[in-house]
């Protein structure tokens, strides 16, 4: 399915508006009332808990230099009627890096541990980049723990195997050095960075496919999240993981959403999700890039409102 200007719902935006409409909810929360420590194994978890909904619980999970705030346009508007929790994964945002080497099936047993902490017995899993890979591993590897799976831009199906991310690596490695103390700088300077278009487009043209046409807030937001020490580790653990193969065990519904612009990683791969996750469909989003649920908030909202209610 490809979501075009027709409206996903009533009373909705329709899917050619970019960007969030209005004043977001977000803004007006207070969001240090959300936040806990929890501990998993060991391992502290920066972690946002919010809403007491009779909802499923919904579980946000970032990408590769992401953070909790990859889910600001969801999390206090499915808190209406669900508990909602979002976490830093270790090395990003405020959780630190963990005692072990950083990998995805580390990454989804800490999901696992961490539900079981905040006494979750199973909930929706929703993931974008690395995230989704991540919640795929978790369908896979604990599959009572997940009710449904959204795959948002997911990782996971390019490896090092692959000849062309094998003459990208030692780039990437390069890159990162060279990245890691700008990466920081612009963290430490978001809201200033994020006060221009042009500065926006310059510093999110990865991720979005108009940051200009967003919010200078929102931007800021998500650029915190840059120059964390887990980025290189995280990144070689997308590269050496092949989940291909086991996605047909996913049992639970799934839904694949993808930006037909997205630069990061090929709307193909949508194609290739969806053919081998048994109880899964896709919607792309024209005009879109990485981030769907920053670039189409009320669009993303309403299709995952509709897949929870089914």
């Amino acid at each position: 399915m490809r979501v075009g200007e027709e409206d996903l719902a009533p009373g909705t935006a329709a899917p050619g508006s970019y960007g969030p409409q209005g004043r977001s909810e977000w803004l007006d929360i207070d969001w240090r009332t959300h936040q806990r420590w929890v501990v998993v194994e060991g391992q502290p978890v920066n972690t946002i808990e919010l809403g007491e909904g009779e909802g499923q619980p919904i579980v946000f999970v970032h990408g590769l230099s992401g953070s909790w705030q990859n889910w600001l346009e969801q999390l206090p508007v499915f808190a209406h009627d669900h508990r909602v929790l979002a976490l830093d994964l270790p090395g990003f945002g405020h959780s630190p890096m963990p005692a072990a080497e950083i990998s995805i099936s580390g990454y989804a047993r800490l999901l696992d541990g961490l539900l079981a902490e905040r006494g979750i017995d199973a909930a929706a899993v929703m993931g974008n980049s690395m995230g989704g890979f991540i919640g795929a591993e978790l369908a896979i590897s604990f599959p009572q723990r997940v009710e449904r799976l959204v795959l948002v831009s997911a990782a996971g199906l390019s490896t090092y195997n692959e000849p062309r991310v094998t003459r990208a690596v030692p780039a990437l490695r390069r890159l990162n050095r060279i990245l890691a103390g700008t990466a920081a700088w612009v963290a430490s300077r978001s809201d200033a960075v994020t006060r221009r278009p042009r500065l926006r487009d310059a510093t999110f043209k990865i991720a979005a496919h108009h940051p200009g046409r967003l919010p200078a807030a929102l931007v800021a937001e998500q650029l915190r999240g840059a120059g964390k020490p887990g980025f290189f580790d995280a990144l070689q653990a997308v590269l050496t993981y092949d989940v291909r193969e086991r996605l047909p065990e996913i049992a639970c519904p799934t839904l694949i959403v993808w930006g037909k612009q997205d630069l990061l990683i090929s709307v193909r791969d949508a194609d290739v999700f969806e053919q081998l996750i048994p109880d899964a469909r896709k919607v792309i989003f024209d005009d879109t890039g990485h981030v769907a649920m920053l670039e189409r908030p009320q669009a993303f909202n309403a299709l995952l409102e509709r897949f929870l209610a089914e």
